[in-house]
C-alpha cells in the first residue's frame, strides 16, 4: 500500500508539470501567432503579449507546485512546520529572493509604464546599446549591434539612464563632425559635405513648411570650434533612424574625406616642427 501511494504520488507531480508544461507550450505558441498575424494591429501592445508569453510558464509551474504540496499530505504538514517555525527561515528566504522578487516588480514596472518596448533602440547609461528582444519577469534582453544579446536584470535596468530612440520618434539628427585647416577654403568645403550628405539616399528632409518657405537650408552646417591646428564644422543630418545614421556617417566621411583631398582642403594632424639653428663661432684673436 505505502508503494501504491508513493506510485500515486509520483504520477501526481509528473502528471502536474506535465500538464503546466503543455499548457504553457500551447499558450507561448498562440501568442506567437497572434503576434506574427497582427503584428500592424498590435502595435505597441506587442511588449505586454511578450512579457505575458514570457511569464506564463513561471505562473503555472508555481501554482502546478502549489497543488501539488497541497495534495500530498507529507508536503502539505512539511510546508506548514516550515512556515509554523519560520521566523529566521523566512529572513533567510526572504532575503535570498529580494532580488529575485525586486526584478519581477521592475519587469511589471516597465509592463506598466513602457520606458521602452520590444523592438526600440536604446541605450543604457552611455554603454550598452542595441534593439529590445524581449522582456521577462527577470530581465531584459537585449540584441547589440555586433549581433551579441546583452541580458540585463530589470532592477538594474530600472535604475538607470535610457537614452531610447525610438519611443514616440525614430528620426535621428545625427551631428557629424569635420576637422579642417585654418587655411582651408570653409565656403568650398561647405558644399562639398552639403553635397555629399545631401545625394546621399539615406539622408532625409526634415524641415517644416515655414522653413522650406524661407529657404532654411536642409543641412545646417556651423563653425563650433577654433582647435590648436584646425576649425571643426559640424553638420546636422535627419534620417529615418539610427541604423540608418550609422550608415550614412560611415560613407560621408569617406566620400568627403577623397573630395577634401581633390580639392586642397586639407584635414590636419598633429605634428611638431623643429627649428635647429647653427651659430658661427666668431674668433677675436
Amino acid at each position: 500500500m505505502f508503494k501504491n501511494q508513493n506510485l500515486n504520488y509520483a504520477i501526481l507531480i509528473i502528471g502536474t508539470y506535465l500538464i503546466a508544461f503543455t499548457i504553457s507550450f500551447i499558450i507561448r505558441k498562440l501568442i506567437n501567432k497572434i503576434i506574427k498575424r497582427n503584428a500592424e494591429e498590435i502595435g505597441s501592445s506587442e511588449t505586454s503579449f511578450v512579457f505575458i508569453k514570457n511569464s506564463i510558464s513561471f505562473i503555472l509551474f508555481t501554482i502546478g507546485t502549489i497543488y501539488i504540496v497541497h495534495q500530498i499530505p507529507y508536503l502539505r504538514t512539511m510546508g506548514k512546520t516550515l512556515f509554523g517555525a519560520a521566523g529566521i527561515l523566512a529572513a533567510i528566504i526572504g532575503f535570498a529572493s529580494q532580488k529575485a522578487f525586486s526584478n519581477i516588480i521592475s519587469g511589471l514596472f516597465i509592463l506598466i509604464f513602457k520606458p521602452f518596448r520590444v523592438g526600440d533602440i536604446i541605450e543604457i547609461s552611455g554603454a550598452k546599446k542595441g534593439i529590445v528582444e524581449e522582456i521577462t519577469l527577470r530581465h531584459t534582453v537585449i540584441k547589440d549591434f555586433e549581433h551579441r544579446r546583452v541580458i540585463i536584470p530589470n532592477s538594474i535596468i530600472s535604475d538607470e539612464t535610457i537614452v531610447n530612440s525610438s519611443i514616440t520618434d525614430e528620426k535621428i539628427r545625427k551631428h557629424i563632425e569635420f576637422n579642417i585647416a585654418y587655411t582651408a577654403d570653409l565656403k568650398l568645403a561647405k558644399e562639398i559635405i552639403r553635397k555629399h550628405i545631401r545625394n546621399h539616399p539615406l539622408f532625409i528632409d526634415n524641415r517644416n513648411a515655414e522653413e522650406i518657405v524661407n529657404q532654411i537650408d536642409q543641412i545646417i552646417i556651423r563653425l563650433t570650434q577654433w582647435g590648436d591646428y584646425f576649425v571643426t564644422l559640424k553638420a546636422y543630418v535627419w534620417t529615418r533612424n539610427f541604423e540608418d545614421s550609422f550608415q550614412l556617417t560611415c560613407d560621408v566621411l569617406e566620400s568627403i574625406k577623397m573630395d577634401f583631398q581633390e580639392n586642397g582642403i586639407e584635414i590636419p594632424f598633429p605634428r611638431s616642427e623643429v627649428e635647429i639653428l647653427n651659430k658661427k663661432s666668431e674668433n677675436h684673436e
